[in-house]
C-alpha cells in the first residue's frame, strides 16, 4: 500500500466507528467500498477484493463492536439476556453465510443483493410505527429471537457485515425494542456475528492463491490495522452522541443511512455519474 491508501484507510476507520456508536451499525457501508477501491488499486482483481474486504470488514465490526456495546451499556441501553440469544444464533449463521460467498457467489452479485435488501429494510422501517408508539417492555421471545439471529447471521457472513443495518430495524418494528436499546443491544450481538463470519472467511480463505500480503485467508491485517486504529476510539464518541439524541432523530438519521448504503451497493450513482 502506498501512503495515500493509509491516509484514507485512517480517515475512513473514524467514520466507521463514529457511525457504529451513533447507528447500532458496523459501518460496513463505509469501508467495504473504500477497501475494494484501494484493493483493486493495488492490482488485487474485483471478485477477490470484494471477498478481501467483506473478510476484513468483520474484523472492524468486532473490536468497535466491543467497544461501542460497552459505551452502550454503561447507558443501560444493551439487553444482554436478548443480545445472547440473537448472537449465539447469528453466529452460526453468519459462519454458513461466510462459507457460501466465499466459495459460491461472485463478490458483485452479492452486492447488489445486498443493496436491494437494504433498501427495502429501510422502505419498512420508515413506514413502520415508530418504537416510542409501543407500550410498556418488550417480552422475552428467546426462540423467536433464535429464529431472527440465525438469518441475520447469513446475512452478515454474505455481506461482511455486523449485522446492525438489518437487526435495528427488526427490533424496533417486530421485537418491539425502543431505538436507544436497539441500536445499544445490536451492538453485542455484532459481537458474535462478526467473530464467526471471520472465522468462516479465514478458513473458506487459506488455500486461495494471490492474496496480498501479510493476509489470512480473506483478512489483510495492514487494512485492519488501518481501519481498526481510528474506529475503536470513535465508536466510543458515536455511543455518546446517539444518547444526547431523541430516538425520533436516532431514526431519521438511521433511515437516511440504510438508503443512501442501498443505492450505493445496488450501484446507482455509479449509473448516473454522481461521485458520492
Amino acid at each position: 500500500m502506498e501512503l495515500i491508501h493509509i491516509i484514507i484507510l485512517l480517515i475512513t476507520g473514524v467514520g466507521i466507528g463514529f457511525a457504529q456508536g451513533l447507528l447500532g451499525v458496523g459501518g460496513s457501508f463505509i469501508m467495504v467500498p473504500v477497501m475494494v477501491t484501494v484493493f483493486t488499486d493495488i492490482g488485487i482483481p474485483l471478485d477477490l477484493g470484494v471477498k478481501l474486504a467483506f473478510g476484513t470488514s468483520l474484523l472492524v465490526v468486532l473490536p468497535t463492536a466491543l467497544s461501542g456495546s460497552l459505551a452502550h451499556h454503561r447507558k443501560g441501553a444493551v439487553w444482554w439476556r436478548a443480545a445472547l440469544y440473537l448472537g449465539v444464533a447469528g453466529a452460526i449463521g453468519a459462519l454458513l453465510g461466510s462459507t457460501i460467498t466465499s466459495q459460491l457467489i461472485s463478490g458483485k452479485i452479492i452486492k447488489i443483493v445486498f443493496g436491494v435488501v437494504v433498501i427495502l429494510a429501510g422502505i419498512r422501517m420508515l413506514t413502520a410505527k415508530p418504537p416510542e408508539e409501543f407500550k410498556g417492555e418488550p417480552r422475552e421471545k428467546p426462540l423467536f429471537w433464535i429464529g431472527c439471529g440465525f438469518p441475520l447471521g447469513i446475512a452478515s457472513g454474505l455481506l461482511g457485515v455486523g449485522g446492525g443495518i438489518f437487526m435495528v430495524p427488526i427490533m424496533t418494528t417486530g421485537l418491539k425494542f425502543k431505538m436507544h436499546r436497539a441500536v445499544g443491544t445490536s451492538t453485542g450481538v455484532m459481537m458474535f456475528t462478526s467473530a464467526a463470519g471471520i472465522l468462516g472467511y479465514i478458513l473458506n480463505g487459506l488455500d486461495v492463491p494471490n492474496l496480498p500480503a501479510r493476509s489470512l485467508g480473506y483478512v489483510n491485517f495492514p487494512v485492519w490495522i488501518c481501519l481498526a486504529a481510528t474506529s475503536v476510539v470513535m465508536a466510543q464518541v458515536g455511543a455518546k452522541v446517539a444518547h444526547l439524541l431523541t430516538a425520533k432523530i436516532l431514526r431519521i438519521i438511521f433511515i437516511i443511512v440504510m438508503f443512501y448504503m442501498g443505492l450505493k451497493m445496488v450501484g446507482i450513482f455509479t449509473w448516473l455519474g454522481w461521485p458520492l
